[in-house]
């Protein structure tokens, strides 16, 4: 979206290429942010300390493979290590996952923010696994990298996040499985 030049300028340290970068990226950035905080303010808390570590970083970018992808790299990884300096990660053994409502299926009855909406509200644990699953892609082996938990922590947060976002659908849009047990008629 932005320019090798402009990227080459912000390495050197200028602002007017700094707030171009920002200005480019600060809507998709939010949104991941978003993804991960449990409000907004402390997405753009998130948001602001991700540009910041971002032009901190940016001189180790070497215009191999997409900007925007390692940019967005720097922020989950920034957000990941934020999240392991508050709180540890507990397994969630015995959980066992109940997913029989497709997603197509809930997405023709809600809207992308209702789910999002949701998904902030699974606990900082739960939601950093289904969001890193879900969202960006990553392995079991992976996130227990990354949250320095066993995989199958990692398997067991994912099915009990689930879960309770399976339930909290349930119990906001009660017509969507009755539109399912109905044959799809709400």
């Amino acid at each position: 979206m932005v320019s090798e030049d402009i990227i080459k300028a912000c390495q050197k340290g200028r602002k007017d290429a700094q707030e171009a970068i920002y200005r480019a990226y600060y809507r998709k950035m939010y949104g991941v942010c978003l993804y991960y905080a449990k409000d907004e303010t402390e997405a753009q808390d998130l948001l602001q300390d991700g540009f910041y570590h971002l032009f901190q970083k940016i001189r180790k970018y070497r215009f191999k493979g997409s900007f925007e992808g390692w940019m967005r790299r720097l922020f989950v990884n920034l957000i990941l290590q934020k999240f392991r300096s508050k709180k540890p990660l507990f397994s969630t053994s015995g959980m066992h996952e109940n997913m029989d409502w497709g997603y197509e299926h809930i997405m023709s009855y809600i809207t992308t923010g209702d789910l999002l909406e949701i998904i902030r509200e699974l606990s900082p644990r739960y939601k950093m696994v289904f969001n890193l699953y879900a969202i960006e892609g990553y392995s079991h082996k992976e996130i227990a990298e990354k949250l320095e938990i066993s995989e199958g922590a990692s398997k067991s947060n994912l099915s009990r996040a689930r879960t309770i976002l399976q339930a909290k659908i349930r119990h906001k849009f009660p017509d969507i499985y009755k539109a399912k047990s109905n044959g799809g008629k709400a």
